[in-house]
């Protein structure tokens, strides 16, 4: 198979960064944003380039509007007049697997990207050495979506699970419950097996360590206990802030962290505060548990929503037999106005799909609304006010609503005036010299700029990011 070497003089990725930069100019800083600058170069099975976008819908959207463009481009630069392919990560991914892909087919680009520069090996769950006692066969590296919220945690548990050398340890993560702390645990758990069968792996919650723990004492067994985790390779504890409280667990946790970092064993936690919050655990635990690498799962933005949703729709669809896939409009809808964690939104996911069976993939917007609602208490689109608006933005950085409409530039006020303004133009439909008059008679140039600027910080500052999807949640219920 062609590899980097076989590429023309003029190197693809610089010949993308030339067609990049056209479709920026021409296409505006908010779509290249949200569709072109999050897709990554690949080069494909014979050799061919291909642009790989985050989600199905990403690529649909770049198939509309930008695809052709760029393939005329692309073919004025590129010396042997290619064509540019297109595929979304999903889509990639699953072909890369087919045709076992090497490493060095990847083509590095200027910027990082989540999508794993080689094909991880495949588990067999049928081969009953290669299970781990607890673990879900669901919760792979190839059903976790990466993105704006999780993705260095992503990019940390690969790390970890290929046995790298110059690992962080022990690695904690945290995050709110239904982010993927779970799904992740499971993940290295099934990877680290298959790169390594041989090793002992251990996977267990920390409900489950104590438990076993005071079974241990019971039956007067701990010298047995103790030497089946200290004799681990890699363990794994769900949930470490379970044993809050409970002092001889702590202690015993404890040693057996102390035994395995000593030999260089692996040792990743989650718990649902980073460890410094921990306040019921004694503080040389917390210190040791923050001794490595601690690394957040935040909420989930819209991107990364979106693509649980059409991954997930996507397998559904194929169990079900529906005879194709899902509209746009639906999955939109379900990443949009489904309230909760990551593990609420599959369980609306799933619900839709048992409701609608094999016309999973024709229902309409209407229809999907319809099966959810009785379920899920998922409402039809309501009316959002400005003064909502502005009353919601002001409690949620500590101001008031009159700071907002007040000719103040600080910019503890002016950050949050142009959130307010961008939210407006997103969710009513006002007019911008409408909504800059809602804003204590401002021109509007002044709410176009503000629109403007808060596109830019949505892919720049991840606060910004949060905050704006934490009131946009809020706002849609």
């Amino acid at each position: 198979m062609p590899g980097i070497n076989s590429w023309s003089p003029i190197l693809p990725e610089t010949v993308w960064s030339k067609v990049a930069s056209t479709l920026r100019h021409e296409l505006g800083e908010g779509p290249y944003n949200s569709y072109v600058a999050p897709s990554a170069l690949r080069q494909g099975p014979m050799g061919d380039p291909v642009l790989v976008t985050p989600t199905l819908y990403a690529r649909d959207w770049f198939a509309r509007n930008a695809l052709k463009r760029a393939n005329e481009l692309w073919s004025q630069i590129d010396p042997e007049s290619r064509s540019l392919d297109l595929k979304s990560r999903v889509e990639f991914d699953d072909q890369a697997r087919i045709v076992q892909v090497a490493p060095e087919s990847v083509i590095p680009t200027a910027a990082p990207s989540v999508l794993p520069s080689a094909p991880a090996p495949v588990v067999n769950f049928q081969d009953a050495a290669a299970r781990v006692a607890g673990l879900q066969e669901r919760l792979t590296f190839d059903t976790f979506v990466p993105g704006r919220g999780n993705e260095f945690a992503y990019t940390m548990s690969r790390q970890v699970a290929s046995w790298a050398d110059g690992h962080f340890n022990p690695v904690f993560f945290h995050g709110p419950y239904g982010y993927g702390k779970t799904h992740l645990l499971n993940a290295i758990a099934w990877e680290a097996r298959a790169r390594r069968p041989d090793a002992k792996i251990v996977y267990l919650t920390a409900e489950k360590f104590t438990s076993t723990f005071v079974k241990a004492i019971q039956d007067r067994s701990t010298a047995a206990f103790k030497e089946e985790l200290r004799g681990a390779d890699l363990l794994l504890v769900d949930d470490v802030h379970f044993i809050g409280g409970k002092t001889s667990s702590q202690e015993e946790l404890f040693h057996t962290l102390t035994a395995l970092l000593e030999t260089n064993k692996r040792v990743v936690f989650t718990a649902d505060r980073p460890p410094s919050h921990l306040n019921e655990i004694e503080a040389r635990l917390r210190s040791h548990l923050s001794s490595g690498l601690v690394c957040a799962l935040d909420v989930a933005d819209q991107s990364l929503r979106l693509g649980i949703v059409e991954r997930k729709l996507d397998q559904l669809s194929m169990r079900l037999g529906a005879a194709q896939k899902p509209h746009h409009d639906v999955l939109q809808f379900l990443a949009d106005r489904v309230p909760g964690s990551i593990r609420e939104l599959e369980g609306a996911v799933n619900t839709l799909a048992a409701s609608a069976g094999a016309r999973l993939g024709s229902l309409t917007l209407d229809e999907a609304m319809a099966l959810l609602q009785p379920n899920l208490k998922v409402s039809a689109e309501r009316r959002v006010t400005v003064d909502e608006i502005q009353k919601l933005t002001a409690d949620h950085f500590a101001l008031k609503q009159a700071d907002l409409l007040s000719e103040r530039r600080t910019r503890s006020v002016a950050r949050p005036r142009q959130v307010a303004m961008w939210l407006c133009k997103q969710n009513t439909t006002r007019s911008y010299p409408d909504i800059g008059r809602r804003f204590g008679g401002r021109d509007h140039t002044t709410v176009l700029h503000a629109v403007k600027k808060i596109e830019e910080l949505l892919q720049s500052d991840e606060q910004i990011a949060k905050d704006v999807e934490a009131l946009t949640r809020k706002l849609r219920g």
